[in-house]
């Protein structure tokens, strides 16, 4: 395994640019506190040595204050809130059972006290944890690499520091939740489906929860595809301005993995340098060489050097792999958007055929749209650019990058604005469901532990 540590993800319209319900309630009463989260006690150790490790410590990074405490004094008023947010927080799609409600509730019967305090600065750091970061542990999050930045943006001691300022709890933690409306369609979704659903409600809990493990807010013009979709939207202030059928990794090795990265620039007409395992191992390079007319044909040029090493490169054209255009978009899995040749595969319903990277329907309009809104070119400038066939890499702004998230969910808003499942093509709802009938597993890392998965994308596969 290889730890990556990731980085973060940091109105034009398209015909302008180109012609509460409960959860676990009914299963069993909140009142209950589970045997683990009891209420402590003197002959139970300190709560100083206790807490600690119950709770993920936060990093004070340079030029950065250090965080507020993670244990502070709460009046009534406060704790009261407080256990108005563990009553009503399954319509967030979490369990109220994670979390000490009948300790607070007793404890408070006693009036104010450092165990009170204690115990609720507790159960409060616990709702940020799950409700800024998601409930999920890293190791059932397969092959997601995203790195939320909402830990440092809202550090849990600043946020405690500003609820008792505030002596607003229920807002505090409210603010958590992600911005994205299609967050608050799943919550909506959770309200009206009935308890007795709770094969449904499990799903729908188990999207929110890949919501938090995006940034709160994505920004304000950015790329998103949803791999089980098969869709990639482009976004400028809250609106889609268009969607765009995709074509994706196929399971198993070549599954496209889930990124949040920056779109640096675009390449149109781009050159695709063929992988060795391609040039050796299918015998490409050779049959370049001894066949130049069909070389010339399809485009590719070969070299060899006196050591008898072959490179193959193709050249721009109608039958370049890589299509007329890739979007420049760095990252350790070498996974890129990209066009095609083959564009009636768009035609297909399953459409998880590629070797990782993602191919966009009328990529060429996507790239001259991502050009615009980066101002590395003018719409003129973008379109004679993209018409020339010539190799020409466009950068975006410096402060203009797009972000692009490559996301997985498998219930969410389809492109018709209507709440559709779609199939788990890569397996990776088990261990998320799974996770939601644990107990919450507290001192959570925000370590990516997966392996690294190098795509060697050959765009030849699956037409």
């Amino acid at each position: 395994m290889v730890k990556i540590f990731g980085k973060l993800a940091c109105g034009v319209a398209a015909t302008a640019l180109f012609s509460t319900g409960a959860l676990a309630q009914d299963e069993a009463s909140t009142e209950a506190a589970s045997d683990a989260q009891s209420v402590p006690s003197e002959a139970d150790a300190s709560f100083d040595e206790a807490f600690p490790q119950m709770v993920t410590g936060e990093v004070v990074q340079g030029g950065l204050d250090a965080p507020g405490p993670l244990v502070q004094q709460w009046d009534l008023d406060a704790v009261t809130d407080l256990i108005g947010v563990i009553e009503n927080i399954a319509a967030e799609g979490l369990d109220p059972r994670d979390y000490d409600l009948q300790a607070l509730k007793v404890s408070m019967r006693s009036g104010l006290s450092e165990e009170l305090s204690d115990i609720a600065s507790k159960n409060f750091v616990w709702l940020v944890e799950d409700l800024r970061d998601g409930r999920t542990p890293m190791d059932a999050r397969k092959q997601w690499f995203v790195v939320d930045p909402d830990r440092d943006n809202f550090r849990t001691g600043d946020l405690l520091t500003q609820a008792m300022a505030s002596g607003d709890v229920s807002g505090t933690l409210a603010s958590l939740n992600p911005s994205h409306k299609d967050y608050a369609r799943l919550k909506q979704e959770l309200a009206d489906t009935p308890a007795t659903e709770t094969k449904k409600r499990k799903l729908i809990r188990a999207n929110m929860d890949r919501w938090r493990w995006l940034a709160r807010d994505l920004g304000t013009k950015y790329l998103i595809t949803n791999v089980p979709e098969y869709q990639l939207r482009v976004t400028v202030g809250d609106k889609i301005i268009k969607s765009y059928r995709t074509i994706v990794g196929k399971p198993g090795r070549t599954a496209t993995p889930q990124l949040a990265e920056e779109v640096s620039g675009v390449v149109f007409n781009p050159t695709w340098t063929v992988p060795q395992s391609i040039v050796k191992g299918e015998g490409l390079g050779q049959r370049v060489l001894n066949n130049p007319a069909w070389a010339k044909a399809k485009g590719y040029k070969a070299t060899k050097g006196a050591n008898g090493w072959i490179s193959v490169v193709q050249q721009p054209g109608p039958t370049n792999s890589l299509g007329r255009m890739k979007l420049e978009m760095p990252n350790p899995h070498a996974i890129f958007f990209h066009d095609t040749p083959s564009r009636g595969l768009f035609k297909n319903a399953n459409r998880a055929l590629s070797h990782g990277c993602i191919r966009t329907e009328n990529a060429l309009e996507v790239a001259m749209m991502v050009a615009i809104l980066g101002k590395g070119a003018s719409k003129e400038e973008a379109v004679e650019i993209a018409t020339s066939g010539k190799y020409t890499k466009v950068m975006l702004e410096k402060d203009k990058k797009i972000p692009a998230y490559i996301t997985y969910f498998t219930l969410a808003t389809n492109i018709d604005g209507e709440m559709e499942q779609f199939k788990d093509i890569y397996g990776r709802d088990a261990p998320v469901l799974a996770s939601l009938d644990k107990p919450r597993e507290g001192n959570r890392s925000n370590v990516i532990d997966d392996e690294v998965i190098v795509i060697e994308d050959d765009p030849r596969v699956g037409g």
